[in-house]
């Protein structure tokens, strides 16, 4: 798997846990959207798209199989999360 291209999308709010929305794109035929970057008790960590059944429980819509996976889409996300947060100071 290749991460061909991210894409970030900073949010306002300062008071919200969630600080960004991300998109990858994957061997440049694959997109993921609304890939989650969220502020938590140890530093900021990414969440897998994901939807609400009737029973309210949440179920991720695309996920890594694989741990090794997971950890290279995190890491790579959060590099650009930290990238554009350089350029783009509140």
């Amino acid at each position: 798997m290749n991460i061909t291209d991210i894409r970030v999308r900073l949010m306002t709010k300062e008071d919200s846990k969630l600080k960004a929305y991300a998109s990858i794109t994957i061997d440049g035929c694959f997109v993921v959207h609304d890939i989650k970057v969220l502020e938590g008790n140890q530093g900021y960590f990414v969440l897998m798209p994901r939807r609400k059944t009737p029973d309210g429980e949440f179920v991720d819509i695309a996920h890594p199989i694989n741990t090794e996976t997971r950890n290279e889409i995190s890491q790579k996300v959060l590099e650009a999360f930290e990238k554009e947060k350089a350029n783009n100071p509140a």
